[in-house]
């Protein structure tokens, strides 16, 4: 039997499923509640993780400002306030450990791409433009997205891979995850793993966000608040396009993430690359439709 079930995902949105499959959902061990909730937290860790690494580059594209060009591509509004130690228009030297303070405010602002954000987020990093390996550690403070408090510290490693005759040296992204996202209901979740990520269309086009597709691979365990783990793999790279920001539609494309719980398995699929806010859930033969976003 085919069922299908469309569950909008946005801040203060409840969750309601168009089928009588509930217990059909149990018995699966995967329910397609459980998906929009690893969705919802994906979403948020993906802003997170394009803002802090939009961040970090402009800081290497100009060292005194911090600043892009090119502002209107980026997922920060003007509502977005930023603040660096050392301060901006300090020239940064090479060994210099920079901080800078994302603060979206305590009443919130809407990012470029449409979701809902607010409080802070607080990245820090040593300036070595010359180096072959970056580290970026973030952290929040009070930082809700959608909704959504996230707590934790992540890192970043980013180095450059070499050179080929087909493609020239690009940025590779290694993001590990020790979070927790604490959703309006109280109930509290915990993520750890790692995701890699890497530039595959528009980085010989450095002044240019918009025509950016990044790959993103890898795993990760997410825990529940009963203390059920639920292991989510990439098992089709996941691609994620910045010019999708322009309509204000969530950036990741095509891709697909297979859960695994109790033998059970489940697979939830960003579709073909267009960018629309919409991802299919499978599992025991039956299909919902999800919408992710505001």
């Amino acid at each position: 039997m085919k069922t299908t079930a469309k569950i909008i995902l946005g801040l203060g949105v409840g969750l309601f499923i168009m089928s009588c499959s509930k217990e059909d959902n149990a018995s699966a061990g995967l329910t397609v509640e459980e998906a929009t909730i690893n969705a919802r937290i994906d979403l948020a860790n993906d802003d997170v993780s394009d803002i802090v690494e939009e961040q970090e580059s402009f800081t290497y594209a100009n060292p005194v400002t911090g600043r892009s060009t090119e502002m209107s591509s980026s997922l920060l509004s003007t509502c977005a306030t930023i603040t660096r130690v050392p301060a901006f228009g300090t020239p940064l030297t090479p060994g210099t450990q920079v901080t800078k303070t994302i603060d979206f405010g305590t009443t919130g602002c809407l990012l470029n791409n449409g979701n809902f954000v607010k409080g802070k987020i607080i990245i820090s990093f040593l300036f070595q433009p010359n180096a072959s390996s970056h580290t970026i550690t973030y952290t929040f403070d009070q930082f809700y997205h959608n909704g959504i408090l996230l707590g934790g510290t992540k890192t970043f490693t980013r180095i450059m891979s070499a050179e080929t005759p087909n493609s020239p040296s690009h940025p590779i992204v290694t993001m590990n995850m020790d979070l927790t996202a604490t959703f309006p209901n109280g109930n509290v979740y915990t993520r750890i793993g790692q995701r890699v990520r890497e530039i595959i269309e528009g980085y010989n086009t450095p002044s240019v966000l918009l025509d950016n597709v990044y790959q993103v691979t890898g795993s990760w365990t997410t825990t529940y608040p009963n203390l059920s783990d639920l292991t989510s793999t990439i098992t089709t790279p996941l691609n994620v396009k910045m010019s999708c920001i322009t309509p204000q539609k969530p950036l990741l494309v095509s891709g697909v993430i297979t859960f695994v719980r109790n033998g059970n398995s489940a697979t939830l699929d960003y579709g073909n690359g267009v960018c629309d806010n919409l991802a299919v859930y499978t599992f025991g033969g039956n299909s919902y439709n999800i919408i992710i976003g505001n």
